[in-house]
């Protein structure tokens, strides 16, 4: 789960660089909250693959991971309230990836 948590910031970070890069800074800040619950949810569901109980704990573990990656790359700057959101949106990402792993399961 640590390296699915991981994996998701990562993947995060592909995916809204680009998009500033290409379609500006709006496109940028919406890129920002959608990656974060979609990568998270993905990679949830990728590491729910290597387990055979508790996938919701799991789910929500790869979305915490992501979240805490991101604090610790971005330790003691000021964070503003769509980061924060993002962040939440990780945990959500992850829990409902875990979710739908374990129904699938």
């Amino acid at each position: 789960m640590i390296v699915g948590g991981v994996l998701a910031e990562l993947a995060v970070f592909a995916i809204v660089f680009p998009v500033l890069h290409f379609f500006g800074q709006q496109a940028f800040l919406i890129s920002i909250l959608v990656a974060s619950f979609v990568m998270p949810f993905v990679f949830a569901i990728w590491v729910a693959r290597r387990i055979e109980a508790h996938f919701v704990l799991h789910g929500l573990l790869v979305g915490a991971v992501a979240a805490l990656m991101y604090l610790v790359i971005a330790w003691g700057q000021p964070e503003p309230l769509l980061y924060k959101i993002a962040h939440g949106l990780k945990l959500v990402g992850g829990l409902l990836g875990g979710v739908w792993a374990g129904r699938r399961a």
